[in-house]
């Protein structure tokens, strides 16, 4: 629950801010696979443990794989979360392509804007040069 919350209020955010946050995310993940590994023991010393007789020893191992398995969940779960990120949802994807297709639009909007402006000075010319050849023929 807390994980979706959190992933709504990123949804918010700003990209630079998501990948800021994405980033805290990330070393935060890391840190924590980190401080559940620093305790792990060699093989060596895992496997006499395992044969030694204090109990304390094997709630210790146990408790250090919890936490490392914990932690390496964590990771998982965050990898996948980017992997997500990366392939854009069918929504947006339509927003992208919307945008795209709205700045074409405007794009053409400028041009049909700007050949009718010349239609426009054409016929002006036109009209002037008949006028002239109008004249100049009532003079002949």
């Amino acid at each position: 629950m807390a994980e979706r919350q959190a992933m709504d209020q990123q949804q918010l955010q700003s990209p630079s801010q998501q990948h800021q946050a994405a980033t805290e995310d990330m070393i935060e993940c890391v840190m924590a696979l980190e401080a559940a590994l620093l305790p792990c023991l060699p093989a060596r010393e895992l496997q006499a443990i395992d044969r030694s007789p204090h109990p304390s020893h094997q709630i210790d191992v146990e408790r250090h794989a919890r936490d490392f398995m914990e932690a390496a969940k964590k990771l998982q779960l965050y990898f996948i979360g980017l992997q997500r990120e990366d392939q854009p949802t069918a929504a947006e994807t339509l927003r992208k392509e919307i945008a795209v297709m709205k700045e074409e639009l405007k794009i053409k909007d400028e041009i049909i804007k700007k050949q009718e402006r010349l239609i426009q000075e054409w016929r002006k010319e036109l009209t002037d040069q008949l006028q002239k050849h109008k004249t100049e023929l009532e003079r002949v």
